[in-house]
């Protein structure tokens, strides 16, 4: 049983522990891809075949995986997911970075109003789902916030709010506000994945023509001046002067990536009072400002296309491995039907009221519409799958832009709901 602690008696990774959760993320991953290929009438799981996969595994054998030091166990899970949060979010702010300020001046009250919209409904069926289970459930009333805050966080997949919500509750109580945030984090994640897949089937889109309208809202429609002096549409790409060669720190600028994640860590971690951007924020904001700037003074700061969405990729499969394995066991120990409902209902009901909102209020097109909702549900997965579904990276500018005001909305929502409610 030695193999499956991550950890010595001296809380050091052991070589036999590292090499064993090797093994598991990469027969996770084989399984999960292989998972996710399966294709039903056009609908399939992509990615979250992994978190799929890694749910299962936790749920069958989290408790071999060191059941002499759980904690440990759950850091090590940790690290994976951390690891690949960090390659995700910013592979996203560099890929999105080039487009994303010129969308956000144009369309910044838009996307204000889209994730206060959706975290502010979440917010609402969680307080709507407190009264009915005071009413039907017999649960001390501090232990039933704590879990429904949980579901609030989980439903969304904030580790923000999760966090804001143990911190709130108190330790005494922050065991329940877990129990919540895992037994919704799993609808959560693959709930988001399927609706990005589905609306557009439903609505029969025409994903070439979305794309196009896409590209038109982040305002790359270019014109050139015809004959007569007036301004048309162009048919062909316009020349750009000569630039300077820059300087490359290295051939698939994985310096360039790991100087903007450092920063990103570092300005994640700077709190104002409670509150912090996190590793996920800063991240995301540190590499909009590389992709947006390409480059500083001769060097070029910008890492190739083929490697960004090399790291995505990886990125995405490490951080749904991480979370997986960990809320399957916890899923297993603290299921109840009605609180997976009440979780289901926390996102499903802000994703409609937004979808709905973005298309005959704000009159956005689809693919802003699901972008902007990725962002407002905080959705890493859905994103990925986003992506893959439309078939261009530009929705990662609508995401990005909707998810700064979403993160600082679901941490307020969950802090409110505890002081309204306990």
């Amino acid at each position: 049983m030695q193999l499956f602690n991550f950890f010595d008696g001296n809380f050091a990774l052991s070589v036999k522990g590292v090499s064993f959760l090797v093994f598991s993320v990469l027969a996770i991953a084989a399984v999960g891809y292989l998972l996710g290929r399966i294709t039903i009438k056009g609908v399939n799981l992509g990615t979250a075949g992994v978190f799929l996969v890694a749910l299962l595994y936790g749920c069958l054998f989290y408790k071999f995986l060191g059941n002499q030091t759980p904690l440990y166990t759950g850091n090590a899970l940790k690290i994976v997911e951390n690891i690949g949060l960090i390659l995700f979010v910013t592979s996203v702010g560099f890929i999105a970075g080039p487009k994303f300020f010129g969308n956000l001046k144009k369309n910044f009250k838009t996307y204000i109003l889209l994730g206060v919209i959706i975290i502010t409904s979440g917010a609402l069926v969680c307080a709507g789902c407190i009264v009915v289970a005071k009413a039907s459930m017999d649960v001390p009333t501090d232990q039933l916030v704590a879990t429904m805050t949980g579901l609030f966080s989980g439903a969304l997949t904030s580790t923000p709010a999760f966090s804001a919500s143990k911190e709130a509750i108190g330790p005494a109580l922050e065991g329940y506000v877990a129990v919540g945030n895992g037994i919704a984090y799993i609808f959560g994640v693959v709930g988001v994945v399927l609706f990005v897949q589905l609306i557009p089937k439903f609505m029969k889109a025409d994903m070439q023509k979305e794309r196009e309208l896409l590209a038109t809202s982040n305002g790359e429609k270019k014109t050139v001046v015809n004959e007569d002096g007036d301004e048309v549409p162009s048919q062909a790409p316009v020349e750009e002067a000569p630039k300077k060669k820059l300087i490359d720190i290295d051939p698939f600028g994985i310096a360039a990536f790991a100087v903007a994640a450092i920063i990103g860590m570092i300005v994640g971690s700077i709190k104002f009072g409670t509150f912090s951007l996190t590793t996920t924020g800063g991240c995301l904001l540190v590499s909009l400002v590389f992709g947006h700037f390409k480059k500083f003074g001769p060097v070029n700061v910008t890492p190739p296309a083929q490697t960004l969405k090399v790291f995505r990729e990886l990125g995405l499969m490490l951080f749904l491995i991480g979370a997986g394995v960990a809320g399957g066991a916890m899923f297993v120990e603290c299921f109840q039907a009605i609180y997976f409902l009440y979780g289901a209902l926390m996102t499903l009901l802000p994703m409609v009221v937004g979808f709905i909102f973005a298309k005959f209020v704000l009159k956005m097109n689809l693919l802003n519409s699901l972008g902007s909702i990725t962002g407002g549900m905080t959705s890493t997965p859905a994103l990925g799958t986003l992506i893959q579904v439309s078939g261009t990276e530009d929705v990662g500018s609508a995401y990005a832009a909707t998810y700064p005001i979403a993160l600082i909305s679901v941490v307020l929502c969950s802090q409110f709901l505890i002081m309204i409610f306990m």
